[in-house]
């Protein structure tokens, strides 16, 4: 046992005009902008897959303007991936620059009640730009627990007091001002805290719904609707970023979304605007209010000195009905095997974007392979902070991606993957080592004590993008490297160059584990 410690298109004159503009502004800014602190704004979507985002699928059938803008005026990356198919653990990477499994969370996501994840003592993002001189702000779907207070002497369901204050919340690791719900939208307890604090009483009990509007029920609070989470998270943000025009300190906000997640509840306006079904409207009104932080930026003049990072948490939902997108012309996953959950590319591999007029050349495309982990070393590189040897162990700075420079060879020796069942993947140039006979995901959770004598499968993805021709028999010197490097990065405690480090200790045996390490 191993023990671990605008418009729907854009026409050609406004494509050449934004460029020539943004171009202008790159090159005139790169070198006094490269050397300042600027704003960081991660927006994190919800199950949001690569092909829902059109600059990312030319198939798409879901108009996103105000991402397809984005990209046009900053970076977008097409071979970026999340470290795990689903929300809590890639939370969790994005937040550390550490890969989950060196948790205690082995596999699936924590709930609604779940106790804080991220010890107090360990760095995040937030906690290292704090230090460095950063207001630093978090409003929306936080889903790494927090510590409800609890009635004495009731035990089970029962047992939290939700009027109470909340304790090990995102105050307590980093961030200044912390606005949110603790796990997903369709998890109850359906409750805004606010620094610490409930916002409203939940004496109300919230009957679970079906179909596209699915959430369980439970505790409702008197402030809460769901249909206008989305909205609300979005209008905080934008009074936020109002509230820092003529700060002297920048400011790092983190958006984490609710949405497109369950449940799928497009608004008014949004209803039956895609053409596609509740899922594809849904989209477009995640891509709306996104474009309202995008413009309050620019209305406020920060956008010389704001880094904005769009991503999403993982690929899309079966809840999204494939089946009645690809009826119309819509694939989710944009050609890729898959989707959320599942160890595939379609569950792991995310729309990325990121701007920084003046620093990052407008229009252009990476193609180097990074993961969501990667936001921590880049943080620390933009504020000039050398990582200690336990922060951000599995995070690889993207500065040098972001300002064009020459790389040689591969940004990341090898990227890690994780499914909802806990199962790996391991990926190093075009090759990808899956660790599990099926698909990794929600089937493989259920059954995976049943699972023994694992069956591998070894991808090119270069000559096959879509994960058809498994090549683990006929390549053993390739399957041996990778399943050996993947034994190097468990057994010291990082992927990144440093001192070897402990992961978490757990108290029971984990059988994904134990048949790598054989």
């Amino acid at each position: 046992m191993i023990s671990f410690k605008k418009s729907s298109s854009l026409k050609i004159s406004t494509i050449v005009i934004s460029t020539l503009f943004y171009t202008a502004c790159y090159a005139q800014n790169i070198s006094e902008k490269a050397v300042e602190k600027p704003n960081i704004i991660y927006i994190l979507a919800d199950d949001l897959g690569i092909g829902d985002v059109q600059v990312f699928n030319k198939n798409g059938k879901i108009k996103t303007p105000n991402l397809d803008q984005l990209a046009l005026e900053g970076m977008r990356f097409t071979d970026a991936h999340t470290s795990s198919s689903v929300c809590t653990p890639t939370r969790y990477g994005i937040m550390t620059g550490r890969y989950n499994w060196r948790t205690t969370l082995k596999k699936g996501v924590l709930n609604g009640t779940s106790k804080a994840l991220i010890p107090k003592n360990r760095t995040t993002v937030a906690s290292l730009l704090k230090k460095q001189g950063y207001d630093t702000a978090f409003i929306g779907k936080w889903h790494l627990g927090w510590d409800w207070a609890e009635k004495p002497n009731v035990k089970g369901k029962d047992s939290y007091d939700f009027s109470k204050p909340v304790s090990h919340t995102p105050n307590d690791l980093g961030f200044d001002y912390a606005y949110g719900i603790c796990g997903s939208l369709d998890m109850a307890p359906y409750i805004y805290v606010e620094n610490s604090k409930p916002t409203a009483k939940s004496e109300t009990i919230a009957n679970g719904n079906k179909g596209y509007g699915f959430w369980r029920k439970g505790p409702v609070a008197d402030d809460f609707e769901h249909e206008q989470v989305l909205p609300n998270f979005i209008n905080r943000s934008v009074k936020y970023i109002e509230s820092k025009k003529n700060s002297k300190k920048p400011f790092f906000l983190y958006v984490p979304l609710p949405s497109p997640h369950t449940p799928i509840l497009p608004t008014k306006e949004f209803q039956g605007k895609s053409g596609l079904n509740p899922y594809g409207d849904f989209v477009m009104m995640v891509d709306a209010y996104v474009g309202k932080i995008f413009d309050i930026v620019k209305a406020q003049g920060m956008e010389n000195n704001t880094l904005i990072i769009f991503t999403s948490d993982n690929g899309t939902s079966g809840k999204a009905n494939f089946k009645a997108l690809k009826d119309k012309g819509h694939d989710p996953s944009a050609g890729y095997r898959g989707l959320k959950a599942t160890i595939f590319e379609g569950g792991h591999r995310v729309p990325f974007i990121a701007k920084w007029t003046g620093v990052i050349k407008p229009n252009t495309i990476s193609n180097q392979t990074i993961c969501t982990t990667d936001f921590m070393a880049t943080c620390a590189d933009i504020v000039n902070y050398k990582l200690q040897n336990n922060e951000g162990e599995d995070s690889f700075s993207m500065l040098p991606i972001l300002k064009n420079e020459i790389i040689h060879g591969d940004f990341r020796e090898a990227t890690v993957h994780h499914s909802s069942g806990g199962f790996f993947s391991i990926r190093k140039g075009p090759w990808k080592l899956i660790f599990c006979k099926d698909d990794g995901g929600y089937k493989e959770l259920k059954n995976s004590s049943e699972i023994k004598g694992l069956e591998y499968q070894l991808y090119n993805l270069e000559n096959d993008p879509s994960e058809k021709n498994n090549l683990y028999t006929e390549n053993v010197i390739k399957y041996k490297e990778l399943k050996n490097l993947l034994k190097k990065y468990i057994k010291e405690g990082r992927s990144t160059p440093g001192k070897v480090q402990q992961n978490d200790i757990i108290d029971f045996e984990w059988t994904q584990i134990n048949s790598i390490m054989q």
